[in-house]
């Protein structure tokens, strides 16, 4: 994080005013669509450019329970958010050891559930791949699994994620397309190519392993660019909107809120974003009443990842 802070020194202070004076731009939860849930930190591996920072060792966000999930969703009845999926992401979250429990609770109140997973070792323990057999059984393409694969090239993808993991993520997906359960693929674009050529990448590998995903699907196939965090990004003010011929509503804490349990809280909290799990003044509350507040776009990832995407605020 020291990167992110020295190359934007002075900026991201205020939640109201930027580093120039002007007015910052705020969104609010105007079509929630999405609850995330962070099902614990601890994974099975270390990843090199892991946002949260997940290890076998990193236990900051611990494990959620089923119980403590319901209570979520019995929140949403209560506030009629009009949510249509429930997503599990980590960490990884086939460590937690209620992984398929929580994913049962979301699905048997008639939610799209997603998880996120590396589909490694902890997803082919035989007590969770045979919760995954019930569960596609019960509720067939509600579940969606999305694998974590940085790459098309195995030797790309293990650069991030360490020797072998290519093939073992492969062997957890074949499971998962022998079984029948829907799989989309998380990427990454690296520098020397194109989103066409990535996509050309991923498409020949699905191909080759009778995978059915759609490479040219965004939604089915998410590639995120590689992001360097020491570069400089403006702040996001209220005249951008107009300038880059965006809405507050393309923003996903427009549409999405994530419920975290912290290591030594007596209760989970919810926070703006999926990204910013360590921020304090992304952390709303305990409960999705409070999680109900607009949400100030005061953090370099607010600019880079989530509103420019490239695009530049000056007029």
């Amino acid at each position: 994080m020291k990167d992110v802070v020295d190359a934007n020194q002075g900026k991201f202070i205020d939640p109201e005013l930027t580093a120039k004076g002007e007015a910052r731009a705020k969104v609010a939860l105007s079509n929630p669509q999405t609850l995330w849930f962070n099902t614990g930190t601890l994974c099975n591996i270390t990843c090199a450019n892991c946002y949260i920072e997940s290890s076998p060792d990193n236990d900051r966000l611990v494990y959620i329970t089923r119980k403590e999930v319901e209570s979520y969703l019995d929140q949403l009845d209560a506030r009629g958010w009009g949510v249509r999926e429930i997503a599990f992401t980590g960490g990884e979250p086939f460590m937690n050891p209620e992984m398929i429990e929580m994913a049962e609770a979301a699905l048997a109140r008639g939610y799209e559930t997603l998880i996120l997973t590396n589909a490694m070792r902890p997803m082919m323990r035989k007590r969770m791949l045979a919760g995954l057999e019930r569960l596609q059984k019960d509720y067939g393409d509600k579940l969606t699994l999305r694998i974590s694969l940085d790459h098309w090239q195995p030797e790309v993808h293990d650069a991030e994620r360490g020797a072998g993991a290519f093939e073992k993520t492969l062997e957890g997906m074949r499971w998962l397309r022998d079984a029948g359960v829907r799989m989309a693929v998380a990427g990454r674009i690296v520098w020397a190519e194109s989103e066409a050529d990535a996509r050309d990448g991923y498409a020949a590998l699905y191909a080759r392993e009778g995978f059915d995903i759609d490479a040219q699907n965004p939604g089915m196939t998410v590639l995120f660019p590689e992001m360097d965090m020491r570069v400089e990004v403006p702040e996001i003010t209220t005249a951008c909107w107009g300038i880059l011929n965006k809405s507050p509503q393309d923003v996903m804490c427009s549409s999405s809120r994530m419920v975290v349990k912290r290591k030594g809280a007596d209760a989970p909290s919810v926070l703006a974003c999926t990204l910013l799990p360590y921020d304090p003044q992304f952390e709303l509350g305990e409960t999705l009443e409070e999680a109900e507040r607009e949400v100030s776009l005061n953090h370099p990832h607010c600019a880079k990842f989530c509103v420019l995407g490239g695009a530049s605020c000056s007029a």
